[in-house]
């Protein structure tokens, strides 16, 4: 009972901190995967080991090991499932010609630079009991591997799945898995007899139990599709008669000689991609397997990693040049081959450097490797920092080739909010449309908030856009929806509702100035912050919602994006008040007050019954009241008298400059108010926000956070109706 106590200590200390710090390299930008196989490497040797080794011995003792194992192994099997699951002949569709040439000529020269590598190191880190060419082909495999799940969500984080380069990574990565697993299978066999020769009977027997899974095995299996297609569920029948049959192709792979995961990644692959019945079953097997499973085979893998083994500046050296092999083979191979096929230069070296993620997928090779004596535990080492370094590098090298900006120019299917005319470069600022951008979080519950961006933006005077942003953010990186066709399937749905929202818009003549934006993020503030800047947006306009741990407004997301969102931004606090008749801007003498007041002047000029109170403050009697900056006095000077007869403005006295808003707001529509201390509106005090306004405030409410000084929210429209200006 003792040992197995102790194995539930260690999972409990594995997924803990294998959430952790996976989530550290999320805030990176980095995949969640990369920080679960640093979080196991922590635990083993390499780290825990070396720090506290009395410690580490009384938690990871040598008896609960094999126990590891064994959970691990059930985690590969069954992720491997979901790998085969996940490979959709779709993928398959496009480019397939040059998919092919692509994928194995980036197989091919990766894996010949480490067979000849392996003349070098096998007489360095390997021993007689290993045959040179079992040793050769396992880390020519480890070379030429790519990791379809992490390229995968790579694409799909960067919204690329639209896109050429996307479509053609997808089919070579596709291509490449394939290929690259029946390879390891060969290099398995020869291994297990101790020659090619000796191999042949194993991978014929394999190729027959291919055989007979795609076709025999297909057509049973598409009973289960047209079961499901009458019932539209899985139920646990069927479910545990799918999960036998997982086993029981496991089993069959290992007694033929291969190995457990190669039968169950084929019972995946056979199973019929019915969308519904993929979906179901892999959003039932994936969080139990993600969550509990694969953490365990992190572990496991870190507890046999001893990076303390490259103790000698000629190994590290030997390390690096394991590394420069991987990384200039893969794209190397790649990029030649695609330009040979008529790729250009930046799509072509973006393309090498996806299929130089490697992830997991590595990491099991190395794991059968290691396991079965064919690489050592030193080169296990330098390949696994191989494996984390070339995954690692991914996305900051896909980025620089191929910077966000350049997506939108690539996209297969043209967008429909990539449909606005262009503006020239030499275009006067006044003259470009004014743009808000308003990130929406759930399109069901938010109208009032497209509501108040169209009424800010829209006049007949000024030409305006308004982007309704719905970011779909997956935090998970292999979960099954954030698979390509999955995020396809979920910005379609996300779209439709944004559609159905802009059709409820009144007047109807507004939803012409609509452009919905809808894209896949792993961070929605910095995602939001970038399509503001992509976009030359004047105006985030965001909802307000309560963060999960914290009861400030300003918090979580918003906070993020009122801090760190390039432009001005203004927080939308909605207490259900439908009209726009009367507002109320609390003033004191900052630009953030300056951004409210500009603000309710474009809704003054753009609603033509609306009224504005103007409220200052006098704490003392004494105190000079503020005065209106250079900027909106010149603004003032320049409206309508129509317009200015619509402006009240009112002095009070009060020792409690919110209680006053406060009871001020309780007569209008609206109330706009800067990031202000003066109102208990602070961006950033001490590490934390303070809102007291936006507790208290009896009226809806318009927080504003202005960028800077120079950005101008009026005067175009005061440049494009002179005529009007004058009377």
């Amino acid at each position: 009972m003792h040992t197995v106590v102790l194995v539930l200590v260690e999972v409990l200390i594995v997924i803990g901190l294998s959430r952790l710090v996976g989530l550290a390299f999320r805030w990176i930008n980095q995949p969640l995967v990369i920080g679960e196989i640093v979080a196991g490497i922590m635990l083993g040797p390499s780290l825990f080991g070396l720090v506290a080794p009395g410690l580490a011995a009384t938690l990871f003792p040598p008896e609960t090991i094999p126990f590891l194992n064994v959970l691990s192994q059930v985690g590969l099997i069954f992720f491997m499932f979901l790998i085969g699951l996940e490979l959709n002949p779709k993928y398959l569709s496009g480019n397939l010609e040059i998919a092919i040439l692509t994928s194995h000529v980036s197989i091919l020269v990766p894996f010949s630079l480490g067979t000849l590598l392996a003349v070098l190191l096998y007489p360095l880190v390997s021993n007689a009991s290993v045959s040179f060419t079992a040793f050769a082909l396992f880390l020519g495999a480890a070379m030429s591997i790519t990791a379809f799940p992490v390229l995968a969500r790579i694409i799909t984080e960067n919204n690329l799945q639209g896109t050429r380069l996307g479509t053609l990574a997808l089919t070579c990565a596709a291509v490449d898995d394939v290929t690259a697993w029946c390879l390891l299978a060969v290099a398995i066999a020869v291994a297990r007899t101790g020659s090619i020769i000796g191999a042949v009977p194993t991978i014929i027997a394999s190729l027959v139990y291919i055989g007979l899974m795609v076709t025999v095995g297909r057509n049973f299996l598409e009973h289960l599709a047209s079961y499901y297609r009458r019932t539209g569920r899985l139920n646990q029948l069927v479910l545990a008669l799918i999960y036998m049959g997982v086993v029981a192709s496991a089993l069959i792979t290992e007694l033929i000689g291969i190995h457990l995961i190669f039968g169950a990644f084929l019972l995946g692959a056979a199973m019929p991609k019915n969308p519904g019945l993929v979906r179901e079953l892999a959003v039932k097997t994936e969080d139990f397997v993600l969550i509990f499973l694969l953490p365990v085979f992190f572990a496991y893998s870190g507890l046999r990693t001893q990076i303390g083994l490259l103790n000698k500046p000629e190994l590290w050296v030997l390390c690096l040049a394991v590394l420069a092999v991987a990384i200039i083979g893969k794209y190397a191979g790649t990029y030649v081959a695609a330009r040979v096929s008529g790729i250009n230069h930046r799509e072509a070296s973006a393309l090498g450097w996806l299929m130089n993620t490697r992830g997991l997928t590595e990491l099991i090779v190395l794991n059968i490797g290691l396991s079965l004596g064919v690489i050592s535990p030193l080169l296990f080492t330098m390949l696994v920092i191989m494996a984390l370094v070339t995954t690692f590098m991914t996305s900051p090298l896909l980025e620089h080739t191929y910077p966000k900006k350049l997506i939108r120019l690539d996209v297969v299917e043209q967008e429909p909010e990539q449909t606005e005319v262009d503006i020239s470069e030499g275009e006067e600022l006044q003259n470009r449309p004014y743009r808000v951008l308003v990130p929406i979080a759930n399109p069901s519950t938010q109208k009032g908030l497209v509501q108040l961006a169209v009424a800010i933006a829209v006049n007949h005077r000024q030409s305006a856009v308004v982007y309704p942003l719905s970011l779909i953010e997956f935090q998970e990186d292999y979960a099954f929806e954030s698979t390509p066709q999955e995020a396809d399937r979920a910005i379609a749905q996300r779209r439709e509702q944004l559609e159905e929202l802009i059709s409820r818009l009144e007047p109807s003549e507004v939803r012409s100035y609509m452009q919905p934006i809808v894209r896949t993020s792993s961070n929605v503030a910095r995602e939001t912050a970038r399509i503001a800047l992509l976009e030359q947006v004047n105006l985030i306009l965001v909802g307000w919602h309560r963060p999960a741990f914290s009861k400030n407004r300003l918090g979580g997301r918003v906070g993020q994006i009122l801090t760190n969102a390039p432009v001005d931004v203004a927080v939308f606090i909605d207490r259900g008040e439908e009209r726009l008749e009367s507002l109320l801007v609390p003033y004191c003498a900052n630009i953030h007050d300056d951004l409210a007041m500009i603000l309710a002047l474009r809704l003054l000029i753009n609603l033509e019954t609306c009224r504005l109170l103007v409220l200052q403050v006098v704490v003392a009697e004494n105190q000079v009241k503020n005065e209106l900056s250079y900027e909106l006095h010149n603004v003032m000077e320049q409206l309508p008298q129509s317009v200015r007869d619509r402006i009240d403005l009112k002095i009070v006295e009060a020792i409690e400059p919110i209680q006053a808003v406060v009871a001020a707001s309780e007569n209008v529509d609206l109330t706009i108010a800067g990031t202000n201390r003066a109102w208990g509106i602070e961006r950033q005090t001490l590490g934390r926000y303070t809102d007291e306004l936006a507790i208290e405030c009896r009226s809806s409410l318009l927080i504003t956070r202005r960028y800077s000084q120079f950005t101008s929210h009026i005067a175009s429209v005061f440049s494009s109706d002179k005529s009007e200006v004058k009377n």
